[in-house]
């Protein structure tokens, strides 16, 4: 129910912008954002929109990394810019809703951003 879209290969200093829709229906979303993964490591949190407007992101990406949501909309993005080699790695969008007794999470396909160096 998560739809991602860009990413791609990109030059070390380089930009790239990913966006994600919800498509059909999730109730009671309090925060979207995006997670990567690259090989060999665990899927690590990227940035977070959450519906208060609080936006948090994870300390290798400030400063170079923007996200944008759209809460009423069910959008994100991800604006990624001078990017580094070790960004490179799978980016997954993520929508985290309430649930009774708690939350839980939709997960998108995941999407490949390789930087060269």
């Amino acid at each position: 129910q998560l739809q991602a879209c860009g990413g791609g290969v990109v030059q070390a200093g380089g930009s790239l912008s990913l966006s994600c829709t919800v498509s059909g229906t999730i109730e009671k979303i309090f925060a979207m954002g995006w997670y990567r993964q690259a090989p060999g490591n665990e899927r690590e949190r990227v940035a977070l929109v959450y519906t208060t407007g609080l936006t948090e992101y994870a300390d290798p990406v400030k400063g170079r990394f923007t996200a944008s949501g759209d809460t009423a909309k069910n959008t994100v993005g991800l604006q990624m810019n001078n990017l580094k080699p070790e960004d490179t790695a799978v980016y997954f969008c993520n929508a985290a809703h309430f649930v009774a007794g708690g939350y839980e999470h939709f997960w998108g396909q995941g999407t490949l951003v390789t930087v060269s160096s």
